[in-house]
């Protein structure tokens, strides 16, 4: 059950990280200029993102124009651009995968360890996409950070963080901590199911716990409880041989009730019953 819910904690914390840096990659306020210096009081707000560059008016205006030609961007800008495409299609794929591995899902129920695989699988390529996002945003987040404290830059081209970079930040960490999750979960998921052991051909015990066995130590019959399959006691039966039965010791017996149950085993003298009397 552990397992379980932090597949699904995991699921929807990749999931939550896509659509953040959906958000992120489609809006355009990655730079917001700076009202600084002699910009303080304007009356246009320049916006730019990935694909386009926005205008706002005091007016209430708003406008905005997509850049022309893709060869003629920064080759910063390209690069983003290419990076959160990479980041969206690789936690598409990893939604797909990590419902299909799911313990909570009904696919590929009937092929055993590989369900736990692609849910991991899954889960890593969460860490993978929210990785490929933060990389973009981390570096136009320094590259705004720098051009604002560089003083022969004029303050209408100076520019501050924009939204989408905070969004972009926070979905890349989600996205991260969730394929994270998933990772464990498949891991511990996998521990479990080798946790249990047989011991020939009885019930499981789980590892790390000793098998009782029978016997007496110091005198004192030491408890135990030795199980056995009832298919194999059948099949025993059946090939004309007593099976093993079930056996319990008292754990509190004493040594003199040992020496009269192994006095109760020896044939009656001559002259006397079972009773004892003549």
């Amino acid at each position: 059950m552990a397992s379980a819910a932090l597949e699904l904690m995991g699921f929807f914390l990749g999931l939550l990280g896509m659509l953040g840096t959906l958000v992120a990659t489609v809006l355009p306020y990655w730079r917001i200029s700076a009202h600084i210096g002699s910009n303080i009081i304007t009356a246009v707000a320049n916006m730019k993102g990935l694909w386009m560059e926005c205008v706002y008016q005091s007016t209430g205006a708003f406008q905005c124009e997509t850049y022309n030609s893709m060869l003629a961007l920064p080759s910063d800008l390209q690069a983003s651009r290419a990076l959160m495409v990479i980041s969206l299609v690789l936690s598409i794929l990893a939604v797909a995968m990590a419902a299909l591995g799911m313990q909570c899902t009904v696919c590929l129920e009937g092929s055993g360890s590989a369900k736990t695989r692609v849910a991991g699988a899954g889960g890593g390529l969460f860490v993978a996409a929210g990785f490929l996002a933060l990389i973009p945003v981390s570096w136009t987040t320094h590259e705004v950070v720098q051009t604002f404290y560089q003083p022969n830059v004029h303050t209408s081209m100076k520019f501050e963080l924009g939204e989408c970079l905070y969004i972009g930040l926070t979905a890349a960490l989600i996205s991260m901590l969730g394929g994270a999750m998933l990772c464990v979960s498949c891991c511990e998921e996998r521990d479990g199911a080798h946790g249990l052991r047989r011991h020939g051909g009885g019930y499981p015990y789980p590892s790390g716990v000793a098998v009782p066995s029978t016997g007496i130590v110091g005198g004192v019959r030491t408890a135990s409880q030795t199980y056995r399959n009832p298919t194999h006691q059948l099949g025993v039966t059946n090939m004309g041989s007593r099976g093993p039965t079930l056996v319990r010791s008292a754990s509190n017996s004493s040594h003199s009730s040992a020496h009269r149950v192994q006095a109760s085993k020896k044939p009656p003298a001559a002259g006397y019953d079972v009773t004892g009397y003549v």
